[in-house]
């Protein structure tokens, strides 16, 4: 592996379940110092207490949040050499959800990201390495339909990853971006019929992710795609546009048909 996990300082957002929890365990297995972040106190406990960890209850989002998550875990670990921005929230709906639902998914998926960038590339480019793993999820890539606040917040999450990487990667700053799609966590579980309809066939568990992780750690690749079809829908919504918008519309209505709408 080009990334010695051994000893490594390890900081994960949304790490009380799912991909989180997922990434910590192994993270943890393979001899990192993990701090488990996440809203729900009891979970985070929970999980840093199996590897050993550290919890940081809390909002990771908005700027005091973030602000604290990193002066916790550097006064805990040292140096931070990995960042995982995993972290996410996916409200339902379109133009008509509330100005404040669109902009918390905004602070979470996004400004999250770019919080904690701030504070930690000072660092990172002194040194001249550091990690920033970003959960982005295959709606960066492509869309998610049921959700404009994800889908458009994914894009933005995946924008910044990549103009972190375009900057930084000949300073020693490692950008990669996870792109899943249906994955076996309570955020799917909470999209529904219309979820399961859309990606529960496919849908893996969080240690499948993780798996995947691990392989990505080995030659730094930016893209991370445990379902690896996703790099053929992503290179035929680039190169025939239509064609997927036409697929996605089909797919739409095939979900509306099942709900009765």
């Amino acid at each position: 592996m080009s990334f010695e996990l051994a000893g490594a300082g390890v900081v994960i957002t949304g790490g009380g379940g799912g991909i989180g929890a997922a990434l910590a365990r192994r993270f943890a297995a393979a001899g990192a110092r993990i701090v488990v972040a996440d809203l729900d106190g009891p979970a985070a406990e929970a999980v840093a207490a199996e590897v050993g960890g550290i919890a940081v209850a809390g909002d990771a989002a908005g700027v005091d949040g973030v602000a604290a998550l990193i002066e916790r875990a550097s006064d805990e670990l040292g140096a931070i050499d990995l960042f995982c921005a995993n972290a996410g929230i996916a409200p339902h709906g379109g133009p008509e959800v509330p100005e404040e639902v669109w902009a918390r998914a905004w602070d979470v998926n996004v400004m999250a990201h770019v919080r904690a960038a701030h504070l930690l590339l000072p660092g990172w480019l002194e040194r001249g390495r550091g990690r920033f793993l970003a959960t982005v999820s295959a709606a960066g890539l492509l869309t998610s339909l049921g959700s404009a606040p994800y889908s458009v917040t994914k894009h933005g999450a995946l924008a910044f990853a990549e103009w972190l990487s375009a900057t930084y990667r000949h300073r020693g700053v490692t950008v990669q971006a996870i792109c899943p799609q249906g994955v076996r966590t309570n955020m799917l579980a909470a999209t529904g019929v219309g979820g399961q309809l859309i990606m529960g066939a496919s849908a893996i568990e969080p240690d499948q992710v993780a798996d995947t992780v691990m392989e990505a750690f080995a030659d730094d690749r930016f893209l991370i795609l445990p379902h690896p079809e996703v790099a053929e829908y992503y290179a035929t919504r680039a190169t025939q546009t239509d064609r997927w918008l036409g697929g996605m519309n089909k797919l739409q209505r095939k979900v509306e048909s099942a709900l009765g709408e």
